[in-house]
């Protein structure tokens, strides 16, 4: 409810709508030159406020800068390691652009104008979290009832190519490892358990259970700014780990003199490896050993594909891939290693066709006379290739010449027919009648004269085929009225 008021200005008459907001606090708009306009306005916000969709005018100036700060101090459930990217596409995509501007002032078509400027010479990644950081913001402004509706939302982003993974083999990963020197443990646990580089990094002595061979990953060490952080693995979730039994020596060797909460892996000043530097010029611990084994360029990442490729090509299942490399669900794993599983479809066919082997229906077409037909389902390659079939199906043997006729494209057969220019199914009952009909024909008389439905044919030959079949001819229509019955 409001109250509209009438008052004079040098323009002319205007008037004044004061209404309550929800929070029980009294505002006023004025500025109306006809009361039909303030009358609107009341009845609209009165809508609003009863369906909740109320956006308070004053909320709408505050501006993206503040509103932002405001939405980084609350990102305290991601990680370190996850908070700092965040932090530097505010610091420099973000606040440069929309720090001044206020809320209700961002539009559509500016946020796609915005994405199209920083993606020239970026990657999509960069874009991408840029944009998420920008959207994130009015999403908080939207459920604070600042903004109608999020104009961020729907814009035509970058696509984000997918980068080819690199698997070695077990031979590849043996050179590897030798180049590796005094590492030769470390990443030879990364190329067959498929530990993350913060897993393997933080792996302490008490994580590691040589009677059952697993290592129980419960901890993850990541290098942020120049500082570790240690805290809990990536998808929050303990898991363990099988390694190979040649690998027991050389994690024994490693866990050598050291207490339960040492660490497996250790610089040479006896704390947290640092993570190295893989570009071609680097002069890197890993991207020398690479080089010297002779292998395609990778990460220490690759690696954790390497362990699920051979994983795969063990015989490891989906899931158990996806508890040993920590994915969060199975499809994860289906859609990270699509391209693993490509050979499963081969298997496939080889073992159904090794199961249609056992059956009747394969027994016969593995008897077949003619090994040189490619498809035993297809007859009319026989026709072709100057055969006849012997049999089509198990329990069903067509006599030679109306075998064609009853599975010819051009005719109907038990799998289709042709009635008024429309293509019906044919249920059982109906393939009997097309039988009798084939065999009718063979004979030379005609469809009627063995019954089943008509077929449309050339005029004049339905009677013919009646008299010869010794059947009376077909009464005349009456006129006015129903044909009569046939006798």
């Amino acid at each position: 409810m409001g109250a509209i008021s009438a008052y004079d200005t040098a323009a002319g008459k205007r008037y004044r709508v004061r209404y309550r907001k929800p929070d029980r606090s009294q505002t006023d708009k004025r500025g109306f030159r006809t009361k039909r306009e303030a009358e609107l306005f009341l009845a609209s916000v009165n809508v609003a406020m009863a369906r909740g969709e109320f956006v308070d005018a004053t909320a709408t100036r505050e501006t993206i800068g503040v509103l932002g700060a405001a939405w980084l101090r609350f990102q305290t459930h991601l990680k370190p390691s996850s908070v700092r990217p965040v932090e530097i596409a505010w610091r420099l995509y973000v606040e440069p652009r929309w720090g001044t501007t206020p809320v209700s002032a961002v539009k559509y078509s500016d946020v796609q104008e915005w994405v199209a400027d920083i993606s020239e010479g970026r990657s999509a990644t960069t874009v991408l979290r840029a944009h998420g950081v920008l959207a994130s913001i009015l999403d908080v402004a939207a459920r604070d009832r600042r903004i109608s509706s999020n104009p961020a939302r729907g814009v035509k982003m970058p696509r984000k190519n997918k980068k080819a993974h690199t698997y070695l083999t077990h031979e590849q990963v043996s050179d590897l490892a030798l180049e590796c020197g005094d590492k030769r443990t470390f990443v030879l646990v990364l190329a067959y358990c498929g530990l993350r580089w913060g897993e393997a990094v933080g792996l302490r002595v008490q994580d590691i259970d040589f009677g059952r061979r697993r290592i129980n990953v419960t901890v993850n060490a990541v290098e942020v700014a120049d500082r570790i952080e240690v805290g809990t693995p990536k998808t929050h979730k303990r898991r363990s780990v099988p390694f190979p039994a040649l690998l027991g020596p050389a994690l024994a060797q490693q866990c050598a003199g050291k207490s339960a909460e040492e660490l497996v892996f250790t610089a040479e000043d006896g704390g947290y490896l640092r993570r190295t530097r893989t570009d071609e010029s680097s002069r890197g611990w890993f991207s020398q050993a690479v080089r010297r084994a002779g292998i395609p360029r990778m990460t220490p990442h690759d690696l954790r594909h390497t362990a699920a490729s051979l994983a795969i090509q063990c015989g490891a299942n989906v899931k158990a891939v996806q508890r040993m490399l920590g994915h969060a669900s199975a499809a994860m794993t289906l859609d990270v290693y699509a391209d693993l599983f490509d050979d499963d479809l081969d298997l496939v066919a080889v073992r159904l066709n090794d199961g249609l082997a056992r059956t009747s229906v394969g027994k016969v077409w593995a008897d077949a006379p003619s090994p040189q037909r490619a498809n035993p389902l297809d007859p009319h390659q026989d026709a072709v290739q100057g055969g006849s079939s012997h049999a089509v199906a198990v329990g069903f043997e067509p006599t030679d010449g109306l075998h064609h006729h009853m599975f010819s494209r051009h005719a109907p057969s038990a799998a289709r027919t042709r009635h008024r220019g429309r293509v019906y199914g044919t249920p059982a009952p109906r393939a009997k009648r097309l039988m009798r009909r084939a065999r009718a024909r063979a004979a030379g008389i005609g469809a009627a004269a063995v019954g089943g439905r008509r077929t449309r044919r050339r005029s004049g030959t339905r009677a013919a085929d009646r008299r010869a079949a010794g059947c009376a001819p077909t009464p005349a229509r009456p006129r006015g009225g129903r044909p009569a019955r046939r006798p």
